[in-house]
């Protein structure tokens, strides 16, 4: 019985989101930290790129963790911090970009090839007939 229950707690252990802040970075003030938290999840470590600097043991991804708090400490707000992050590290560094006439181009840019050639299609399909 105890062999089980040790078993199935090391295996909700395994399972727990493994997180690369460390415990000198957190802040004092639990809301401050909260807010730290959910903007490190929005930006992207610059050395794994498929990571957020919150799960990224990158040496980067510390300083960009540091960076957050030191400017929310400081009395920054979200939408700031962001700001200042991406005019330093480009729009690269968000997981979510933002939606301007860059981002409206490149996901717009599929569908108008596909109706252009669907277009295409029509026209040629009505001249052969």
């Amino acid at each position: 019985m105890m062999r089980r229950l040790f078993l199935a707690f090391a295996l909700l252990l395994m399972a727990a989101p493994a997180f690369a802040v460390n415990p000198d970075e957190v802040l004092a003030d639990p809301a401050l930290e909260a807010r730290a938290r959910t903007l490190s999840a929005e930006l992207r470590c610059m050395v794994c790129q498929n990571q957020s600097i919150d799960d990224s043991n990158a040496d980067l991804a510390k300083d960009l963790r540091l960076l957050v708090r030191e400017r929310i400490a400081d009395g920054d707000s979200d939408e700031a911090v962001l700001t200042y992050i991406v005019s330093r590290y480009g729009e690269f560094v968000l997981l979510k970009p933002r939606v301007s006439m860059k981002t409206a181009l490149l996901w717009g840019a599929p569908v108008l090839l596909v109706l252009a050639g669907g277009l295409s299609l029509l026209v040629f399909a009505r001249k052969r007939a």
